[in-house]
């Protein structure tokens, strides 16, 4: 029988800056696609943008196991956004939350769903 490896998930909420909300989204876009191009144990990265405070993100990453994730942690791209992020980012307002997953599904790819990513 095969081991199960525990899934890691992690929520963030950031707060772009004002006058600063499009090169935030452009650093928010390139850093998911970054991840799509080169973490295959990355299992889902959702970037999203608050409705009611649109100068809100949140982003919803899940990896397939501890070493995907600590692999992600450790690539360029994640530096070359943190650095980015400094400069579009209110650092005062942030959350980033590990999270254990509870019920859901997803009916399907993303790439594959109507309007999203």
């Amino acid at each position: 029988m095969a081991a199960i490896t525990q899934m890691i998930t992690q929520l963030a909420r950031y707060e772009m800056q004002s006058g600063m909300e499009t090169r935030a989204l452009e650093a928010f876009k390139t850093m998911a696609a970054a991840v799509k191009a080169n973490e295959p144990g990355c299992l889902l990265y959702a970037v999203t943008r608050g409705q009611v405070n649109a100068k809100e993100v949140y982003v919803y990453e899940i990896y397939e196991d501890q070493t995907a994730f600590d692999d992600h942690r450790r690539t360029d791209h994640v530096r070359e956004f943190r650095a980015a992020m400094e400069q579009y980012l209110d650092r005062s307002v942030f959350n980033i939350e590990m999270v254990d997953e509870v019920a859901g599904f997803c009916r399907g790819a993303i790439e594959e769903m109507s309007g999203q990513m």
